[in-house]
């Protein structure tokens, strides 16, 4: 049987639309922005929901930057944002960790957006700054030294990645006390006007896990850790929320197992051909990728809200 295929948000339904929902949680790259530059009026088309009466969260799996400096990217952008409004994987991960009354050392294969919010909730790590290597991998065996005060691995997107911290990582989860922990599994970044395709962080996380031999808890969207790491804070009510994501699998799939309502815009991962797709399939795991409304972009909700 076929899947229901996303509806288009039109000005015939418009206000029943925006009347089915208080929350906007919102994916970055690909919805809101490509690298540093916004896609379109995004900024304007968030702040008049904002002006609207919405409340928004901008919730991201990328983990290199910290809240600090999403809310500031935010800001550069045009886009209306506060550090408590920012739920990126970072965070997160240091959240659960906290939660866990983890005490030991993190190493982490990843950037300083990790660092930073371990820091802030006081927790030890290692491992940030890059470890090139040349010459005979064999040679690592009498020279690569493990810390015992580490007891969790967090893996997220590293531009660093090298054989040598693979190789730590692994190590350390050969004991099975050690914590695993995934910021996210996305496969690639959107690029805009590009036919070089950019790796993230599902490819690190699967290169360490096929070496380890052990599976990560995942942080980032599609878990609910995302949803739950700001719903009681809020008092968040998931039948009058909106996720929006360029990214189905992820995005889409995690508004779905929250029990959200969700819109894919197509300025991303996801194009019109996967929905039309999807929705021909009689895959019922194919149609759990399905919005259940889409926009090319989101700047075409702005003549929809004049």
């Amino acid at each position: 049987m076929p899947g229901k295929f996303p509806q288009l948000v039109e000005r015939s339904h418009v206000k029943e639309f925006l009347d089915s929902f208080d929350i906007v949680l919102t994916d970055c790259d690909g919805v809101l922005w490509c690298a540093n530059a916004p896609i379109g009026k995004a900024n304007e088309a968030l702040n008049q929901l904002r002006a609207l009466g919405k409340k928004i969260f901008y919730v991201t799996n990328n983990s290199s930057k910290s809240r600090e400096e999403y809310a500031q990217k935010c800001k550069k952008l045009g886009f209306i944002a506060d550090k408590e409004e920012i739920v990126c994987t970072a965070y997160v991960t240091a959240l659960y960790l906290k939660q866990k009354n983890f005490n030991k050392k993190v190493y982490i294969v990843g950037a300083s957006g990790i660092t930073q919010e371990l820091d802030n909730v006081g927790i030890a790590h290692t491992g940030i700054e890059p470890e090139p290597f040349s010459g005979d991998v064999f040679d690592l065996k009498d020279t690569l030294k493990l810390d015992p005060e580490v007891g969790a691995v967090t893996v997220g997107l590293d531009p660093y990645i090298s054989f040598p911290k693979v190789m730590r990582a692994a190590s350390y989860l050969s004991d099975p006390d050690c914590l695993f922990i995934a910021t996210n599994t996305d496969e690639k970044f959107p690029l805009s006007s590009s036919n070089l395709v950019m790796p993230g962080a599902g490819a690190i996380v699967k290169c360490v896990e096929t070496v380890a031999e052990r599976s990560p808890v995942v942080m980032g969207k599609p878990s609910v850790k995302m949803f739950s790491s700001i719903r009681d804070q809020y008092q968040l009510d998931p039948s009058r929320t909106l996720m929006i994501g360029d990214r189905c699998n992820t995005d889409i799939l995690f508004g779905k197992n929250c029990g959200l309502h969700t819109m894919v815009v197509l300025s991303g991962v996801t194009e019109m051909k996967d929905l039309e797709a999807w929705a021909a399939s009689s895959d019922e795991e194919k149609h759990k990728l399905l919005a259940d409304y889409y926009l090319p972009q989101l700047d075409d909700l702005i003549p929809l809200l004049e």
